[in-house]
């Protein structure tokens, strides 16, 4: 069954309130936030650092993981927010699940990116009152939306996953399963 990307974008949008006004918002302050972001990076990783459930997931690779964290956060204010965009994200997802990284993670990371961005911003443009909270709304809805498709991608990985393992023990054929899941709907 193939995902379409570009219906799981406009839910996802529906849901987070992206709206394309926000989506001008995030690449109108992209070159204020983006300089930022390795700041956001390195302090993100720092926490994740005391978090003791966590340390086996970074052990050995916060350099790599700070890469591909960095480019992430600049697309947030830089790459259209698409299909594109939404497959980038659901393969996040899917990754975790590949390394058994548990769900609640995502969330509570995206809850620490959120705190740093939210300083950033208040930092930056707490000045402009009407600019800081627009922005501040924009940073939220993308952040939300991409956390949602990552969240879905895992839930589906670990479905499939766990359809895997039951095929393999039972030694029920796909084929099979699929007639009786068809007949049980």
């Amino acid at each position: 069954m193939s995902l379409n990307f570009n219906e799981l974008i406009e839910y996802a949008k529906a849901f987070s309130g992206l709206t394309p006004e926000l989506e001008a918002c995030l690449k109108d302050i992209g070159p204020e936030i983006t300089p930022q972001l390795q700041a956001v990076t390195d302090s993100f990783y720092d926490q994740l650092a005391t978090i003791p459930e966590t340390a086996k997931y970074l052990e050995g690779r916060v350099a790599t993981l700070k890469i591909a964290h960095l480019r992430w956060m600049t697309g947030l204010f830089s790459s259209n927010i698409d299909a594109d965009f939404a497959r980038s994200m659901y393969q996040v997802g899917d990754i975790h699940v590949k390394v058994s990284l548990p769900v609640e993670f995502m969330a509570g990371a995206m809850t620490l990116i959120n705190n740093e961005l939210t300083r950033i911003v208040i930092d930056t443009f707490g000045h402009n009152g009407e600019k800081c909270a627009k922005a501040l709304q924009a940073i939220a809805s993308v952040t939300g939306l991409a956390l949602m498709i990552m969240q879905q991608s895992y839930q589906k990985s670990t479905l499939a996953e766990e359809l895997e393992k039951f095929l393999s023990i039972s030694g029920m054929s796909r084929t099979l399963f699929a007639n009786l899941a068809k007949a049980y709907k």
